[in-house]
């Protein structure tokens, strides 16, 4: 990961996205994608259902990895 990228842009008083909002389950994607994980393998069962750590949206965003 390249550091001191600026992904998206928030309003003036950086409260909300103006564009290119990340949402939470995309970060934690592209970590595990970092760490050598396929996010979308790893489940752990809770209650007798399979859930995700990033859910059913999370996207690695690729913009970030160059």
């Amino acid at each position: 990961m390249k550091g001191g990228t600026t992904l998206g842009a928030t309003d003036p008083f950086g409260f909300s996205p103006t564009e290119n909002p990340v949402h939470v389950h995309d970060l934690n994607a592209t970590v595990l994608h970092l760490l050598g994980l396929d996010h979308e393998k790893l489940t752990f069962k809770y209650q007798g259902r399979e859930f995700r750590l990033t859910d059913v949206q999370g996207v690695v965003q690729k913009p970030l990895l160059r």
